[in-house]
């Protein structure tokens, strides 16, 4: 059986084949044509060919999302919001993981070049000046989801992490926790900043010092785990985490040790991500927008790409805070 052509879904349809091209490639037309070349398609199960479409309109129909690490449950509600945006403009995401090193980062946006995508949706989690400069020079459309300078030149939609902080210690001064803790992950990564410099501000605005400091190696639940121990020497009834993996790797280790949550330690976490309802006891943390930050770069990107000269937009999704119970 002969594959279904353009040229049968028109006859079909009793619509021109220009007609059929035009409601196939999302422009305009009227509700019954509409409604007329999409009954003949379902019809004759009609799928259009790709290549050709390609090749025709200088395009791949195909867009890039780059994150540090897939597996981050934050990552995935990221990549849930930029998929159903994209793909209802009828294109299809390509997801991949560049790591934590910027190296990484620069090659993959380099690579661009080749022309396997039409535009980019980068996550960074480290930012260089050669970053900059590669996203600046990069021969797609590029959106940040992610802090990089203003002089990069690109669209950017980023999270408000030092509110977020705020929230969090605003929360736990409210129930009577004034000792509050900090774990953080790599410093030197664009979250790890954003929420030391937050974390700071919000205990001056209260009059507090930190209980205890922390670093982990990553943003992970192993790293969060094997990182607690640097905080139990010290005296705290809280404890805030720059994320939800490490805030559960902690609690998993204050379990370990006889503590309770949140009876002797109150844990909040960052992201309020799936996660947070799913450990136990479940996390309170700050919503950092995830969604709504890939939802609003996706939009961004589909701009840029219709409009190449577009002012370059830097929009800041506002955080909210979901009380669970790891706090008072």
């Amino acid at each position: 059986m002969s594959r279904p052509t353009i040229a049968g879904v028109a006859r079909a349809a009793g619509v021109s084949v220009a007609s059929v091209s035009r409601v196939l490639n999302g422009l305009p037309a009227t509700e019954e044509m509409v409604e007329r070349v999409q009954r003949a398609v379902q019809e004759l199960g009609y799928v259009p060919d790709a290549r050709a479409r390609s090749l025709k309109v200088g395009r791949t129909f195909q867009l890039t999302l780059a994150v540090a690490d897939v597996g981050n449950p934050v990552y995935v509600t990221m990549m849930r919001a930029v998929e159903e945006v994209v793909s209802a403009a009828g294109y299809r995401l390509v997801v991949t993981t560049t790591g934590p090193d910027v190296v990484d980062e620069v090659a993959l946006v380099r690579g661009m070049a080749r022309g396997y995508a039409d535009g980019l949706l980068i996550s960074p989690i480290r930012v260089d000046e050669d970053l900059v400069k590669s996203i600046r020079e990069c021969e797609v459309p590029v959106v940040v989801a992610g802090n990089v300078p203003a002089k990069a030149g690109v669209d950017t939609v980023r999270a408000n992490s030092p509110k977020g902080m705020l929230l969090a210690v605003e929360h736990l001064v409210s129930e009577g926790r004034t000792r509050i803790a900090f774990l953080n992950g790599p410093s030197d990564t664009v979250p790890g900043a954003a929420r030391s410099k937050g974390f700071t501000e919000a205990l001056k605005a209260h009059d507090l010092q930190p209980a205890a400091l922390a670093e982990a190696t990553d943003f992970t639940f192993a790293a969060g785990r094997a990182t607690a121990p640097e905080l139990l020497g010290a005296e705290f009834d809280a404890v805030i985490c720059a994320n939800d993996l490490l805030a559960v790797g902690l609690m998993h280790e204050l379990a370990a040790r006889g503590l309770r949550v949140p009876e002797d330690v109150a844990v909040v976490g960052m992201d309020d991500s799936e996660l947070a309802e799913q450990c136990f006891p479940t996390l309170t943390s700050v919503n950092l927008g995830s969604a709504e930050r890939g939802r609003r770069a996706a939009e961004l990107l589909l701009a840029r790409i219709e409009d190449t000269e577009r002012t370059p937009r830097r929009i800041v999704v506002q955080p909210s805070l979901s009380i669970r119970r790891s706090t008072p």
